[in-house]
């Protein structure tokens, strides 16, 4: 909670209330509060793709940073 990473890190091709294209990656979700938690969180305009993300350890490590780093790291692995 309050991390965010999750919505800078990863490119997100689903519509976002503010962003019709997407967001790409590594850059901060428009609807990413100022304490990193999200603005649309449990609203039905929250893209399905962010719904299902569910956090881990793996995915999350101990730190905002350490999250940033995997999430880049399969961003870079999984660009077309």
């Amino acid at each position: 909670m309050g991390c965010g990473a999750c919505c800078i890190a990863p490119s997100i091709s689903s519509s976002i209330p503010g962003m019709p294209n997407g967001k790409p990656a590594g850059i901060r979700c428009i609807q990413l509060n100022d304490d990193n938690t999200c603005k649309i969180f449990g609203y039905p305009e929250r893209p399905l793709v962010c719904s299902n993300l569910k956090a881990s350890l793996e995915m999350c490590g101990d730190n905002s940073e350490q999250a940033i780093s995997y999430l880049n790291y399969l961003e870079f692995m999984t660009k077309s």
